[in-house]
């Protein structure tokens, strides 16, 4: 059986260290040493100014609407995980969709303008599959219209464009460190600001809005994460390169043994470095998609149609929205198996079955 996905994990032994050290501290939580460590270290190696480690992507996501104090409508993508709709939702704002570019599956820059309303109050974009956004459009239209703007990083741990990590772009870039991401900390995210008001803010929104031993200075909730969640992330860290060189390799090789397959890649930003953190192609027909699937299904090779359905279309709390391009590519896009315990046998393998499925 191949998997779509499989967590990444490091010899047990160098977790069991840790475990050591956070058994004599007896210091489980509430911002310990090992989670400000990871918080330093993170810092350094994505190259920002400020971060935060909490609860996992969809509460950063929550916290960053909160502490922008977001109301009205926030314009979003429909080609996303549903985590970014639906914690517009809980924060009783409403999302207003904007169809993808066909070729990066970001939101398109292009039609932004257009959905704004006077009561629009920020954009949320996906960078999808860790594809950048087209970040300098949409910072000049946030400036215009004087709207704030949320980046669900959740795939994009490592990414940088134009020499600068893509979570320093926007008011807030939010990530997930969830156990199937290329990086994790078994659960996870961050929550990451260039403003140290800002951040500020999202510190005491993590802790229930506390402020000292009797005072509160927020409305907050309980984002914070554990020590061993911390331990995690601070030996999967490094690993990191490591993990990102066999992902490389893995993808390239798909690269050269599909190229007969009747698909396509999203288009990479052309000042954007690649991170990895999927395999996707957009396959000619959802014919062709459905029939690939299938087969590979009863070979036990795993495979997953990601992002689908179009947030747009689906949602049971939503009016229901058919946005071209979105529903046209949800219905063609599929996930391979792409992880780092993955054998390059294992990928030469599923691209000849692919082939012969489709030539057959």
């Amino acid at each position: 059986m191949i998997p779509v996905t499989q967590p990444f994990l490091p010899p047990q032994e160098e977790y069991e260290r840790y475990l050591d050290g956070i058994w004599k501290r007896n210091w489980l939580t509430n911002m310990g040493p090992l989670a400000s460590q990871l918080e330093m270290e993170l810092k350094d190696y994505l190259k920002v100014q400020h971060l935060l480690f909490v609860t996992n992507g969809t509460v950063a996501i929550q916290m960053a609407i909160k502490a922008l104090e977001i109301t009205g409508e926030v314009i979003t993508t429909p080609f996303s995980f549903i985590a970014t709709t639906s914690s517009i939702v809980w924060e009783n704002c409403t999302p207003v969709f904007v169809d993808i570019d066909p070729k990066s599956l970001c939101i398109d820059a292009k039609k932004i303008e257009e959905a704004i309303t006077e009561k629009t109050t920020a954009i949320l974009a996906t960078h999808v599959y860790g594809n950048p956004c087209d970040v300098e459009a949409i910072e000049i239209i946030a400036k215009k219209n004087n709207l704030k703007v949320i980046y669900d990083a959740a795939h994009a741990f490592g990414v940088e464009v134009n020499g600068k990590s893509i979570f320093e772009y926007g008011d807030i870039s939010t990530c997930s460190l969830h156990a199937t991401k290329l990086y994790h900390t078994i659960e996870g995210g961050l929550v990451i600001t260039k403003d140290p008001d800002l951040l500020k803010k999202l510190a005491y929104i993590r802790n229930f809005g506390i402020s000292g031993f009797d005072s509160f200075a927020e409305l907050g909730l309980n984002g914070k994460n554990s020590e061993f969640h911390a331990a995690m992330g601070l030996i999967n860290l490094k690993y990191i390169n490591e993990i990102h060189e066999k992902r490389k390799a893995l993808s390239r090789l798909y690269d050269e043994k599909l190229k007969n397959l009747k698909a396509v890649k999203p288009l990479w930003h052309s000042n954007a470095n690649e991170n990895f953190p999927y395999y996707v192609i957009i396959l000619e027909s959802e014919e062709l998609l459905l029939k690939l699937k299938a087969e590979m299904d009863k070979q036990e090779i795993f495979t997953r149609r990601y992002f689908y359905p179009s947030l747009a279309s689906s949602l049971p709390y939503l009016p229901k929205l058919e946005l071209p391009v979105t529903e046209d590519i949800a219905k063609r896009a599929l996930c391979l198996p792409l992880y780092h315990d993955l054998t390059f046998e294992e990928v030469e393998l599923i691209a000849r079955l692919m082939l012969r499925i489709q030539n057959n």
